[in-house]
């Protein structure tokens, strides 16, 4: 039985443990990226390699010492660093005495005879067609439910009459998802996470800001990565809507693209007619239906040294004043604190919030 492991990615992990159990192959669970992590990516990886390959190096350097064989991760499109993850992480990791190996998903719809090549590999147990797509099934659902309660949580979370209650029933929910394991247990446990999500005692007459938040695909879905910045938005009232979730990331490069992914590059069009790689051209797409749909404010999140995320930047005071919403980015990496970014934040929701009052009240002064 080979022990695998996988970069930890918010609360995924919980699914992929049972898919690859299933499988038969022996999990060796990625622990949530600490600073002990950083520091172990940050000491063995290329200085101005970006933030994700600094992160994902550390998970890999914490498991790797209990008999990893084989780490499965996912790869990259367009001109973009993410596709050069595996190679880079791999030749570090044999260099440091590890000799493993990675098994790199790459998008389906693009290279359908490189998945079914891969799915053999992780598939020591020689589970029939059949049989896999059986687990699939179930690991997917779980996957769906995990990102629904914490959808939920966002809408939620700004409108808690005690703070920390929804954060609690959303720890809650996740423990309860992630001991189902039939296709009815996960249904019936999804139903009881966001049930007691909404029992949460709320205000529904508070002011509520809402922000969305774009950028690179990693610091948006790990929260160790973005210091827990939707908790913070949430208890400063602004109710988040991410741009991205891993069952719609995977949606989108598995099978078909969405429609709303399709709107988004239609968006971003006059801005960024071409390919940039990574999730550039995904971030002024989605401000630009953000200010639409009529948003307070969007935030970006993205590594330092990602040039996707570098290019948008570029644009986005553009986008902002065309469109005439606040735009705040965050270029994250080792050295962001979070004291710094709560700092910032608070400034900025301050902000959204006299602007939403000025346009209420358009006589309204303020002295300062």
């Amino acid at each position: 039985m080979p022990k695998v492991t996988f970069p930890h990615v918010g609360e995924a992990h919980r699914a992929l443990k049972m898919l690859m159990t299933d499988l038969g192959n022996e999990v060796i669970m990625p622990p949530r990226p600490s600073k002990r992590t950083l520091d172990l990516g940050v000491k063995h990886a290329p200085e101005f390699a970006c933030f994700p390959v600094k992160i994902l190096l550390g998970t890999y350097l914490e498991t790797c010492p209990q008999g990893v064989e084989l780490i499965i991760t996912s790869g990259g499109v367009g001109p973009c660093r993410a596709g050069h993850y595996a190679q880079l992480h791999k030749k570090i990791l044999r260099s440091l005495g590890y000799p493993v190996d990675i098994i790199v998903f790459e998008p389906p719809r693009l290279y359908p005879l490189d998945l079914l090549h891969n799915v053999r590999r992780v598939n020591p147990g020689r589970l029939s067609y059949r049989s896999i797509y059986e687990c699939v099934r179930r690991a997917w659902r779980k996957l769906q439910a995990l990102d629904n309660l914490e959808k939920l949580s966002h809408r939620v979370r700004p409108r808690e009459l005690n703070r920390g209650a929804a954060t609690r029933a959303y720890r809650k929910g996740v423990e309860w998802i992630d001991r189902a394991y039939t296709l009815k247990e996960i249904i019936d446990a999804e139903a009881a996470a966001l049930e007691a999500m909404e029992k949460v005692p709320q205000d529904p007459q508070r002011e509520i800001l809402k922000v969305g938040i774009v950028g690179e695909i990693y610091v948006l879905l790990e929260p160790a990565s973005n210091l827990e910045m939707e908790e913070t938005l949430g208890n400063l009232g602004v109710e988040v809507e991410r741009s991205m979730f891993l069952t719609g990331w995977t949606r989108d490069n598995t099978w078909a693209e969405t429609v709303e992914n399709m709107t988004v590059r239609d968006a971003a069009l006059p801005y960024l007619p071409e390919l940039l790689g990574g999730h550039g051209r995904d971030s002024i797409g989605n401000t630009i239906l953000y200010a639409k749909r009529g948003f307070d404010g969007v935030i970006q999140l993205a590594p330092f040294t990602c040039i996707p995320e570098i290019v948008a930047r570029t644009i986005l005071p553009r986008v902002a004043k065309d469109y005439n919403i606040p735009v705040l980015t965050f270029f994250l990496d080792e050295q962001t604190g979070k004291a710094g970014m709560a700092t910032r934040l608070e400034a900025f929701v301050d902000l959204l919030r006299y602007r939403k009052r000025q346009q209420k009240s358009p006589k309204l002064v303020v002295n300062i």
